[in-house]
């Protein structure tokens, strides 16, 4: 069920996580993984600078990614959403909010860089639909 028709679905589950990188390369905030039946709609991701020096921020989908959070994504390509975009010290920056939400599909990933290594918090919010 590689897009499941969100008007007739068994369940939606509304779930928070996060994830504070400990280095700066790119690493998967949220995966989908392929064949999981489910679509995942993106609500709002913050990313929470908790330090008191700025730090850039980047959000990417993730094309044929869908490894474990915390992960390096593998095999796929980064379509940026924010792109090293400056969070200042002790301030966050909302990335996605239910303005511009996003449908993560089967396969895909959501992927987070932080300039510096345990500077930013990333938060995401979502529907997971199946």
């Amino acid at each position: 069920m590689a897009n499941p028709n969100i008007v007739n679905v068994s369940a939606i589950y509304g779930t928070t996580t996060y994830f504070t990188p400990s280095g700066t390369t790119a690493v998967v905030l949220l995966p989908n993984a392929a064949s999981s039946g489910k679509v995942f709609k993106i609500n709002q991701i913050v990313a929470s600078n908790v330090t008191a020096v700025a730090c850039n921020a980047t959000v990417s989908l993730y094309t044929n990614g869908a490894v474990a959070q915390g992960s390096a994504p593998t095999g796929g390509t980064a379509f940026p959403v924010v792109y090293q975009v400056s969070v200042p010290g002790n301030a966050s920056l909302i990335c996605v909010d239910k303005s511009t939400a996003i449908y993560l599909q089967e396969g895909t990933s959501i992927t987070v860089t932080s300039a510096i290594g345990s500077s930013l918090t990333f938060s995401i919010s979502y529907e997971d639909i199946s």
